[in-house]
C-alpha cells in the first residue's frame, strides 16, 4: 500500500486591508502579487468590498479568474452578450483567452465581498477564445464529513466530481467543521495549494499549525509525485475554509495591470490591440 504524502503549512500570514473610500471600501492581498512566484499556477488572489462602479467595463487577456462571492450579489456583464447574477456561494470561472472584456458590478446599492483569484495560463493557451462559467452554489456537490461537510466547485475531491471546467487542472474546495471536528483532506501530491481562513479557527498540516479568520496558509508539496497528500485540518472553533491547489506551469510570465503574457512584447501587443479595437465594444447592459 502507497504511503500518502503529509501536507504541512510551508508559510502563513494574515491579511491586511487597505480602506478605498468609496466605491472601492476595502481591499486586501490574500496572496501578494509581489509573491507569484510562490504560488504557480496561481498569480494573486484579491479580497474586496465594493459597490457598483468599481469594476465597470475592463479588458483581460492571458489568464483565468475565478471569483467566489462571500456576501451580497455580483452582476456579470461581458461584451458577448453574457449576463447574469450571482449570490453568496457562488463562483464564475472566467478563461480571458485572447480578448475579455466584461464588468463586474455589484448589484444597486449592495455591498460585494468577493475573493478573485487569477490563474495563469500555459502559453499555447493564452489565444484562445474567451469563455465564462458560472457555478451556482447548488449544482457543486456536497460531501458529509464526520463533522461537517465538503463543497467540490473543481477537481476530483472526496468521492465527487466539481463542476468547474477549469483549462489547468485545479482544485477548488469550501470546508466546514464543527468545532472539534477533524478532517483529512486529499489533494494531488504534485499539486501547489493553499489554504484561506473565511470563519473560525482550524489547526492546519501535520504541525498543527494554528490559523484564524482571514489567515492564508500556502502548503508543501512534492510537484515529481503524482500521487495523494493528505491534508490534516481540525477545527478549534467552528469554522469554514477555501482550499485551493493546482499543477505548477513552470514558464515564466508577466503581469501587467489587465494582462498576463510570457513577454514584454506581448503584453505591449494587448495594449495596442484593446485600444485599437480588437477586444472589441465595452461589456454594457
Amino acid at each position: 500500500m502507497t504511503t500518502r504524502f503529509v501536507r504541512d503549512v510551508a508559510d502563513s500570514w494574515r491579511v491586511s486591508y487597505k480602506q478605498n473610500g468609496y466605491p472601492h471600501v476595502q481591499q486586501g492581498w490574500v496572496l501578494p502579487p509581489e509573491r507569484k512566484a510562490e504560488f504557480d499556477p496561481f498569480i494573486l488572489m484579491a479580497e474586496d468590498w465594493f459597490k457598483r462602479g468599481t469594476f465597470s467595463d475592463h479588458p483581460h487577456r492571458g489568464f483565468q479568474t475565478i471569483t467566489y462571492v462571500i456576501d451580497g450579489r455580483l452582476e456579470h456583464i461581458d461584451n458577448h452578450g453574457g449576463h447574469s447574477i450571482l449570490d453568496a456561494g457562488d463562483v464564475q470561472y472566467m478563461n480571458a483567452g485572447w480578448a475579455a472584456r466584461h464588468a463586474e458590478e455589484a448589484v444597486a446599492d449592495d455591498l460585494i465581498h468577493t475573493l478573485q483569484l487569477w490563474l495563469n495560463l500555459p502559453k499555447t493557451l493564452k489565444t484562445m477564445t474567451t469563455s465564462y462559467q458560472n457555478v451556482y452554489l447548488e449544482d457543486a456537490p456536497v460531501v458529509p464529513i464526520d463533522g461537517g461537510h465538503v463543497r467540490v466547485y473543481s477537481g476530483d475531491v472526496a468521492g465527487v466530481t466539481g463542476p468547474m471546467q477549469s483549462l489547468v487542472p485545479i482544485t477548488m474546495t469550501e470546508i466546514q467543521l464543527r468545532e472539534g471536528a477533524t478532517y483529512d483532506h486529499v489533494l494531488p501530491t504534485n499539486h501547489n495549494a493553499f489554504a484561506y481562513v473565511l470563519a473560525g479557527s482550524v489547526n492546519l498540516g501535520s504541525s498543527a499549525t494554528p490559523l484564524e479568520k482571514t489567515d492564508v496558509a500556502t502548503l508543501t508539496f512534492d510537484e515529481a509525485n503524482e500521487g495523494e497528500s493528505t491534508l490534516s485540518i481540525t477545527a478549534t472553533s467552528r469554522a469554514k475554509l477555501l482550499v485551493y491547489s493546482g499543477v505548477p506551469l513552470r514558464e515564466d510570465y508577466i503581469a501587467h495591470g489587465p494582462f498576463v503574457m510570457n513577454t514584454e512584447d506581448e503584453i505591449r501587443q494587448a495594449f495596442r490591440d484593446y485600444h485599437a479595437g480588437v477586444f472589441g465594444p465595452p461589456a454594457v447592459k
